[in-house]
């Protein structure tokens, strides 16, 4: 039984539920579908990347203390971060993957290596 290929629309012989004549075709048709979700993540992920390179860059000794407008400086931006560790005293750490920050008076910032916390 001949079917046409979803993605190039040739002509192949295979399986009844086979859908491409190759798996170049395949990867072609998925990447094409996925495009406007992969580049959106992309960004995301070029954002976090970035936030962690500038924490890392201004703490390399594992714990630094620096005003919030040096991490807007090279571009920082607080909106994004993978995650949030809560204390019990109810103090907000954010992370950027290992590399995080705790906010403290008159806009400056305390920069941390994340740690395994035990509970």
């Amino acid at each position: 039984m001949k079917k046409k290929c979803v993605e190039c629309g040739e002509s192949f012989h295979g399986r009844a539920d086979k859908k491409f004549c190759s798996a170049h075709c395949r990867s072609s048709h998925n990447n094409r579908l996925n495009r406007d979700f992969n580049n959106f993540m992309r960004n995301i992920n070029n954002i976090l990347r970035k936030n962690r390179r500038i924490m890392a860059d201004l703490n390399p000794n594992g714990k630094a203390y620096v005003h919030r407008d040096k991490l807007l400086e090279q571009g920082f931006k607080f909106a994004y971060f993978t995650n949030e560790y809560v204390t019990k005293a109810g103090k907000v750490y954010r992370f950027c993957y290992d590399q995080g920050y705790i906010e403290k008076d008159n806009g400056f910032l305390t920069l941390v290596v994340r740690q395994e916390y035990v509970e």
